[in-house]
């Protein structure tokens, strides 16, 4: 059954049809056509359905697919685009050393220039890799990311990282924060009013393809006051907040010493009324049964960075949260904390991980974990829903944005393609994307990024984080006997 076809309300010559693919639509029904065309105006898809019926319906500027794949943009739940200049400088060390002697100080450093450079690298390597929208895990210099994303056509919910109390910050952060009541409360107050100038600067700019949201970095870097403060401004801006959430059992430690609860991170914001529908918590690794309903019940949605996760955070419980209704969407994390910012690696692990999981803690295996349609919906309409837009991304549906990617799986990596779901999360690599749009507007064609000069960017980048590592003081030890 054809897709419900909205009105064209202009000349046909501004239509767009993309025919001759397989469509893998995401939509509520699970349709995928497989002689599939799509016909988008200026932003939006406006029919979908079957190439010979759309063909014969309306005219306008084709393109022959010749087979290959459509696909919704993927959604990336949590990266740190402004830690892209930081790839490789934390490998192999303890979270508390990674955040406190190499992150902590690169960050603490960055120029606004840094940061527009990093999300500019950040998000060609998202692009490659099929992501149309991400959600910024919370970094430095906002403005910096704005302009970046709005320069590669990317779709975007930016945050500030926010911190104002705890121990390790760097010099230039620590002399922010105090024990002193009116300080104290007066510091806390300006960092959630600078989130609201944000706010009203950026939200809904670049053709409504950036919104911001606000951030908590981690609760051990947080006060009540402001975990409250920007909770309530959150819901008075209807948007969204991003925390790391129950990242190590270290965390939630120091939760039960300090805070006085039971268990961890989450039992704490379920007591203080702090799990909300519009939470975005990420990793989420270090959670026990009743802290699951607690995420259920409350509406809050789980970004899992399976590649993050392994590297230092431990196995999250992904099944339970799935069973239990969660929204679970997935993430690449950081530069410095997985090195790879590739959705599509993220999909094949995100299902590999949970598998092996299921045989760490029953002691039996069951290849039915965590399945590729799974898989496949976390890295889109989860996604969609995570960042509290699927109303507009995520799927391929009339009325939808035209946010897509073309899959070519005439390659030695995918073919044969007996089955198209599988293939896509087992077999696909970042090669095998080869267009992407966002907005209705090609960013990437025949993997040639089109809104920025990728060669300049890189060597850019280079020279800025050679700067920015002697800035910070950061040297990187050699491992072997380096002539």
């Amino acid at each position: 059954m054809e897709t419900t076809t909205a009105a064209a309300s202009s000349s046909s010559s501004s239509l767009t049809i993309l025919y001759n693919a397989t469509i893998v639509t995401m939509d509520p029904d699970n349709r995928v056509f497989k002689n599939g065309a799509i016909v988008i105006q200026q932003d939006k898809i406006i029919s979908i359905g079957q190439s010979p019926n759309i063909l014969a319906q309306f005219s306008g500027e084709s393109l022959d697919l010749q087979g290959q794949i459509l696909l919704p943009g993927l959604v990336n739940t949590h990266v740190h685009s402004s830690q892209q200049l930081g790839r490789g400088i934390a490998d192999d060390v303890d979270l508390l050393t990674w955040l406190h002697h190499r992150i902590w100080p690169y960050e603490s450093n960055m120029t606004h220039q840094d940061s527009y450079l990093s999300t500019l690298l950040c998000g060609i390597e998202l692009i490659h890799s099929g992501v149309t929208c991400f959600a910024e895990a919370g970094g430095q210099h906002v403005p910096g990311m704005a302009r970046a994303v709005e320069q590669l056509g990317l779709r975007a919910c930016l945050t500030e990282s926010i911190m104002d109390s705890g121990e390790g910050l760097p010099p230039s952060w620590a002399v922010r924060t105090t024990d002193d009541l009116m300080f104290g409360l007066c510091f806390v107050l300006s960092r959630v009013q600078s989130q609201k100038e944000l706010y009203d600067k950026y939200n809904n700019t670049a053709d409504g393809r950036i919104r911001v949201w606000l951030g908590i970095r981690q609760i051990m870097n947080s006060t009540d006051r402001l975990l409250l403060e920007t909770r309530d401004l959150a819901t008075e801006l209807n948007t969204g907040i991003h925390m790391h959430v129950a990242e190590i059992s270290y965390e939630n430690q120091v939760v039960k010493d300090t805070r006085e609860v039971e268990h961890g991170t989450v039992t704490y914001l379920e007591k203080v009324d702090f799990l909300k529908k519009n939470l975005l918590a990420a990793h989420t690794v270090w959670v026990n049964k009743t802290e699951i309903e607690f995420l259920s019940r409350a509406g809050v949605k789980v970004s899992h960075c399976p590649a993050s996760a392994m590297r230092m955070l431990g196995f999250a419980p992904i099944r339970e949260m799935h069973n239990s209704g969660i929204c679970v969407s997935l993430g690449t994390d950081g530069a410095p904390s997985n090195n790879r910012m590739s959705m599509v690696d993220e999909m094949y692990l995100a299902s590999l991980i949970n598998k092996g999981r299921e045989v760490f803690a029953k002691g039996t295996t069951d290849p039915t974990a965590l399945p590729a349609e799974t898989v496949l919906k976390m890295a889109t309409i989860n996604g969609a829903k995570t960042v509290l837009w699927d109303d507009e991304i995520g799927s391929l549906e009339v009325g939808k944005k035209a946010d897509l990617i073309v899959v070519d799986p005439h390659s030695w990596s995918m073919i044969p393609v007996h089955d198209c779901i599988s293939c896509l999360v087992y077999c696909m690599r970042t090669e095998n994307v080869v267009s992407v749009m966002c907005n209705g507007k090609w960013i990437m064609k025949d993997k040639k990024i089109l809104n920025v000069d990728e060669a300049e960017v890189i060597s850019l980048a280079k020279q800025a984080s050679n700067q920015l590592l002697k800035r910070a003081g950061i040297c990187i030890p050699d491992r072997m006997n380096v002539l």
